[in-house]
């Protein structure tokens, strides 16, 4: 602050004077002027007339003064409101904008109200949340980013199992679903992502009579194994039990020649003929790569792939024996 001690205060150049008394002062100064002239130029003449004069003359300068003043103030405004007609039309182009999209995303069947409360919760979420909270946020964000990103090219990629899609795409179903379910696939029917995925089915042929096919596909070994079969007797009991149509496949074993041979099987579910997700499996079994396809051949050549699977299947029976 200027009052503390120590701090020094700011250097004046000069006495300041009000504006009005300083137009005062130069219409007296003026009119002073103009009376002197007037008794050099008139010395004999009408002393009354000299002052009349320079009282004009006076007057004229103030009037100068103040039309100066104006014209300063006309400027000042007219600048400012240029300054604001230029932010309004900067707003109003992003309002545009941000309506144009808003219209985009109405055109091509998306939710503008979802897009809305993202974007409102976003900005609250950056305002009052802790940084890892809008870490996470920025994070999720540009997940989805990407996923949708990728999508425009009708496919995306996930680096490992991904549940949470598989259960989004049976709640959007509306028509069919049919799935492979491998070897590996097996293991995850006893695990607690198993049972989300199970009331998501239900729930579309429930609410929309979508169609379920489920085609198991068990390898040789396991078909000898009277516990695997237990096992997998119950599991195709409980599919069947809440409308899934299940059938089995037996596979012929790998080739043992080759040094690095490829699964066997592998895990696609397919969603209204129209979106396939793939499960891609490592050597050791396990899911390390999760791929959402739309290309219309791709996803036209795993419909036929699983058809052709399907009709060489055995339908189950509470007592099955498995034949290749």
């Amino acid at each position: 602050m200027q009052g503390d001690p120590g701090t020094p205060r700011p250097a004046t150049s000069g006495v300041h004077v009000a504006p009005l008394v300083l137009k005062i002062l130069i219409t007296v100064v003026v009119s002073m002027v103009a009376y002197v002239l007037t008794n050099l130029v008139k010395q004999s003449g009408d002393e009354l007339w000299k002052i009349a004069v320079a009282v004009v003359i006076g007057g004229s300068a103030l009037i100068v003064q103040y039309m100066v003043d104006f014209e300063q103030r006309l400027g000042m405004v007219e600048t400012g409101h240029m300054e604001r007609s230029r932010r309004l039309e900067e707003h109003f182009d992003h309002l545009s904008d941000a309506a144009a999209l808003l219209s985009d995303l109405d055109d091509a069947g998306m939710s503008t109200s979802d897009a809305k409360r993202l974007i409102k919760n976003l900005r609250r979420v950056g305002q009052q949340g802790p940084e890892i909270v809008k870490a996470f946020a920025r994070s999720e964000v540009e997940s989805l980013a990407s996923v949708v990103t990728d999508l425009t090219g009708m496919s995306a990629h996930w680096p490992r199992d991904n549940n949470e899609w598989l259960i989004r795409l049976t709640q959007c179903a509306q028509r069919t679903i049919d799935a492979t379910s491998s070897s590996v696939d097996q293991r995850f029917w006893g695990t607690d992502s198993a049972g989300p995925y199970l009331d998501a089915q239900i729930e579309a042929m429930g609410a929309r009579r979508v169609t379920i096919r489920r085609l198991f596909m068990v390898k040789e070994s396991e078909a000898s194994d009277p516990v695997v079969m237990a096992r997998f007797t119950r599991l195709c009991q409980a599919q069947l039990s809440v409308g899934i149509v299940v059938r089995y496949l037996v596979l012929p074993p790998s080739p043992v020649e080759q040094p690095h041979p490829r699964p066997a099987s592998r895990d696609v579910v397919i969603f209204d003929t129209d979106l396939s997700l793939e499960f891609e499996p490592d050597q050791l079994g396990v899911n390390v790569k999760t791929t959402l396809d739309a290309q219309r051949e791709r996803v036209n050549r795993q419909v036929r792939w699983f058809n052709a699977l399907w009709a060489r299947a055995q339908e189950f029976s509470p007592d099955p024996e498995p034949a290749s």
